[in-house]
C-alpha cells in the first residue's frame, strides 16, 4: 500500500510539473509578464531588469519540466524528491500570500492554458506539497522506468528539448496559443456577450455632507438637496459573464474609436502590433515596410497598434519613413495579442488568419501576388493535433523507445540470471564453490562473561540444529582466547575485529596478527568503515594488515562501501573499486582466493536503513565483475561477497536470495542469539 501511495503521488506530481513547465516553456514571454506582475505587486519591478525576468522565466519553465520528467522516470530519486519538497514549499508559501493579499487575479501556474483562482491555486499547492512530502519520505519506493546506466540520456535529452522549445518560442511565436487571439479567432465574436448571459452587478454609494456630518447613501435612500455631494464609490458585487475578449479597442490619434470599423471590414487587414514602439526591435524594418507597400499596392488596410505616446510614435515614423495610420490600444491587450514586439497580424473579415513575429515576417517572394490568390491569404493548415503529434514524434517517441529497449534489456538480463540460477549445474557450483557465510561483528560490546555466555548459547543452538552456511563470530580481543575454548570451530568460526599493521615491536596497545592466530582465531575483519573513519586507516595501512594476516594463516574479511554522499552522487562503483585496488588487488591470485569481501554501505551501518535487495545485488554484481577483470571469471565465481548494513532476520531471505550475495556481516543483530540465528536460518 505504501508503494502504491508513493507511486500515485509521484505520478500526480510528475504530470502536474510536466504540464506546468511545458505551457510556460511554449510561452516564455507570457511567463515573464506574470513575473513582472508579481514584482510590481511587491514594488520590486523597478529593481529587476527585463533581461533578468526573461532569464527567470526560461529557467523556471525548464526546471519544472525537467523535475516532472525526472520524477516520472525515477531519476536521482532522493535528490529530485527533496527538490520537489523545496519547490512546493516555496510555491505554497507564495500562494498563501496571493490568496490573502490578492495582488494578481491568476497565479499563472499553467500559463494561459488553465486559469485558476487564487483559492484553487492554494488548494492545488497544498495537495501537491503533501504528495511531495510522501514521495520524499520513501523515494526508493518509486519504480524506475529507466535503469541507472541509461538515465543520462533522459537527463540530457530532456534539458536540450525544453531549451529548444523555449528558444523557438522566443525567436518565433508560441507553438501553442492558448489566448483568445489565436489563429482562427474572430475578434468581434470573442467580444460578444451571449443573449441571456448573467450580467455583472454593481453597488453605488454616495458620500454626502450636511452641517459638517458625512454619511453614505445608496440609490434607494438618496437624500434631499440639503445634502452636499462629496464623492461616489462603485463596487462590483457580482462577476457575471466575461467574454473571452473584453478589453480590445482601437482609437485613432485624434480620439476616434475605429474598433468596429476595422474589425467588420470585409476583406484583408494588416495590423502591426507593438506595445511600446520605443522598445520595439527595429532589425526588420525593411520587411515591415515591404508588407506596408504591398498592402498599399493591393488596397489592404494597414494599421499600427501601440500603447506608446506621441514621442514614441514620432520616433518610429522617423526611423521607418512609413506613413501608415496608428491606433492606440491597451498595453496589456497588445502583449496578449502577440508575443513579439513588433509582431504582425493578418485579419480576414475580422478573423485572425496569420500571426508573424518580427523574425518571421513574409518577404518579397511570399508577397508576389494578391492575398486572394496567395497561400498567405488562406487559413494555415497547421493545427493543434499536428503540433501535438510533432512533439510526440520528437520527444515522447524517442523516450518511449528508449524505455522499451531498456526494460527489454533488463528483462533479458533477469531472465538470463534466472536461467542460470535455475540450472542444476550452476546451483551446485554456487553452493559448492562459493562458501556462504553469516559473520557476526560484536564491535565494542559485552564484557568477557557476557561474551562467553553468548558464544556458549550460539554453540549449543547450532550444534543441535546444523546451519546451512558457514558461521563466524568476530569478537573484541579480550574474548578470543576464552571463547575459543568453548566453540566447536567446525560449526562456528572465531575471528578478531582488527589486527596491527606491524609484525611485532614497541607498539603499545596493538595486537599483531600472530597474537590473534595464537588465540585459536581463524578470521580477522579488516578495512571496516569505522576503522577507516575514526582511526584514519589508509589503503596502504590496510594493505600491510592484509599481508600480515595472510602470513599468519588468518582468513581476511575485507570491508568496502560508500558513504551516503557518495551514493547520492552515483560514485559507489568508483569508491568500492578504489578500495579494492588500494589494498587487496595487489595480491597474487592464490592469495586473493582466500579473501572474503564484505560490502557495507556506510549509510546503512547501524542506521536502520538497508539497501534494497536490488541495490545490493547491483553493486555485488559490479564487485564480482571487477574481480573478474582483475583475476578472471573463475576467481570471481569463487569469491564470497557478504552484505552488511542493518541486515536482520526480516530482510535476510530477500537479500540472500540474490545470486551475487553470499551472506552477511552482521552488527547489532549478532549480539542476541535468537536474532543471529534468525539470519543464519535465512539460508534454509
Amino acid at each position: 500500500m505504501r508503494k502504491v501511495l508513493v507511486n500515485s503521488c509521484r505520478l500526480v506530481l510528475a504530470v502536474t510539473f510536466i504540464l506546468s513547465g511545458f505551457v510556460k516553456a511554449v510561452d516564455p514571454l507570457g511567463t515573464q509578464y506574470k513575473l513582472n506582475d508579481y514584482l510590481e505587486a511587491m514594488h520590486l519591478d523597478a529593481m529587476v531588469p527585463d533581461l533578468a525576468t526573461l532569464a527567470g522565466s526560461v529557467l523556471l519553465a525548464a526546471m519544472e519540466f525537467c523535475l516532472g520528467v525526472f520524477l516520472l522516470f525515477a531519476i536521482h530519486r532522493r535528490l529530485v524528491s527533496r527538490l520537489l519538497v523545496l519547490v512546493m514549499g516555496i510555491m505554497t508559501a507564495l500562494t498563501v500570500w496571493i490568496y490573502i493579499a490578492d495582488p494578481v487575479s491568476d497565479c499563472g501556474c499553467f500559463g494561459d492554458a488553465i486559469v485558476l483562482t487564487n483559492g484553487q491555486t492554494l488548494l492545488k499547492n497544498i495537495i501537491l506539497l503533501a504528495a511531495a512530502i510522501v514521495v520524499a519520505l520513501w523515494p526508493l519506493d518509486m519504480m524506475r522506468f529507466i535503469s541507472k546506466t541509461n538515465q543520462w540520456i533522459v537527463i540530457n535529452y530532456t534539458a536540450v528539448f525544453i531549451l529548444i522549445i523555449e528558444g523557438y518560442a522566443l525567436y518565433d511565436l508560441p507553438q501553442f496559443d492558448f489566448r483568445p487571439y489565436h489563429v482562427g479567432a474572430n475578434i468581434m465574436k470573442g467580444m460578444e456577450i451571449p443573449e441571456g448571459a448573467e450580467q455583472p452587478e454593481f453597488e453605488t454609494t454616495f458620500i454626502m455632507e450636511k452641517n459638517g456630518e458625512r454619511r453614505e447613501f445608496g440609490l434607494d435612500n438618496y437624500p434631499d438637496s440639503t445634502w452636499t455631494y462629496i464623492d461616489t464609490k462603485t463596487i462590483q458585487t457580482k462577476q457575471g459573464y466575461v467574454p473571452p475578449i473584453h478589453d480590445f479597442s482601437m482609437t485613432s490619434l485624434d480620439g476616434e474609436d475605429l474598433t468596429e470599423e476595422i474589425l467588420t471590414n470585409q476583406g484583408y487587414t494588416f495590423l502591426l502590433v507593438s506595445p511600446h514602439l520605443e522598445d520595439a526591435d527595429d532589425s526588420q524594418l525593411d520587411l515591415i515596410n515591404q508588407v506596408y507597400e504591398y498592402a498599399e499596392d493591393n488596397g489592404y488596410p494597414f494599421y499600427c497598434l501601440t500603447a506608446s505616446g506621441e514621442q514614441g510614435i514620432n520616433r518610429w515614423r522617423d526611423i521607418t519613413g512609413a506613413e501608415y495610420p496608428y491606433c492606440l490600444t491597451d498595453e496589456t491587450t497588445l502583449k496578449t495579442v502577440i508575443r513579439s514586439n513588433p509582431g504582425m497580424l493578418l485579419l480576414k473579415d475580422g478573423t485572425i488568419i496569420r500571426k508573424w513575429s518580427h523574425n518571421r515576417l513574409p518577404d518579397e517572394y511570399a508577397l508576389d501576388k494578391p492575398l486572394e490568390q496567395s497561400e498567405l491569404g488562406q487559413m494555415p493548415e497547421d493545427s493543434v493535433p499536428k503540433k501535438i503529434i510533432t512533439i510526440l514524434l520528437w520527444y515522447v517517441l524517442p523516450l518511449l523507445m528508449l524505455t522499451i529497449a531498456d526494460r527489454l534489456w533488463a528483462w533479458s538480463r533477469r531472465t538470463k540470471n534466472n536461467d542460470k540460477s535455475n540450472n542444476v549445474h550452476n546451483i551446485l557450483k554456487r553452493k559448492n564453490m562459493r562458501k556462504k557465510i553469516v559473520a557476526g561483528n560484536w564491535k565494542m560490546n559485552m564484557n568477557l562473561q557476557d561474551g562467553i555466555a553468548l558464544a556458549k548459547e550460539l554453540n549449543e543452538t547450532l550444534k543441535a540444529e546444523k546451519p546451512n552456511c558457514g558461521v563466524v563470530i568476530c569478537t573484541p580481543f579480550i574474548h578470543l582466547a576464552s571463547i575459543a575454548q568453548f566453540l566447536d570451530q567446525d560449526i562456528i568460526g572465531l575471528g578478531a575485529e582488527n589486527c596491527a599493521d606491524k609484525e611485532k615491536g614497541a607498539f603499545t596497545g596493538e595486537v599483531s596478527a600472530e597474537m590473534v592466530k595464537s588465540t585459536g582465531a581463524q578470521y580477522v575483519i579488516l578495512g571496516h568503515s569505522e576503522r577507516r573513519e575514526y582511526y584514519k586507516e589508509t589503503p596502504e595501512i590496510l594493505k600491510e594488515k592484509v599481508l600480515l594476516a595472510q602470513k599468519n594463516d588468518l582468513k581476511v574479511i575485507f570491508c568496502i562501501g560508500e558513504s551516503l554522499e557518495e551514493r547520492e552522487a552515483g560514485k559507489q562503483n568508483e569508491v568500492v573499486k578504489a578500495e579494492l585496488e588500494g589494498s587487496v588487488f595487489n595480491l597474487p591470485e592464490e592469495d586473493f582466493r582466500k579473501i572474503v569481501i564484505a560490502y557495507e554501505p556506510i549509510w546503512a551501518i547501524g542506521t536502520g536503513k538497508t539497501a534494497t535487495a536490488e541495490q545490493a545485488e547491483e553493486i555485488h554484481a559490479y564487485i564480482r565483475s571487477i574481480i573478474a577483470e582483475k583475476y578472471g571469471q573463475a576467481v570471481a565465481d569463487d569469491t564470497t561477497i557478504l552484505y552488511g548494513g542493518s541486515c536482520k532476520a526480516s530482510n535476510a531471505p530477500e537479500l540472500f536470495a540474490k545470486p551475487d550475495i553470499d551472506g552477511g556481516l552482521i552488527g547489532g543483530a549478532s549480539l542476541k542469539a535468537a536474532d543471529f540465528k534468525g539470519i543464519i536460518d535465512a539460508w534454509k
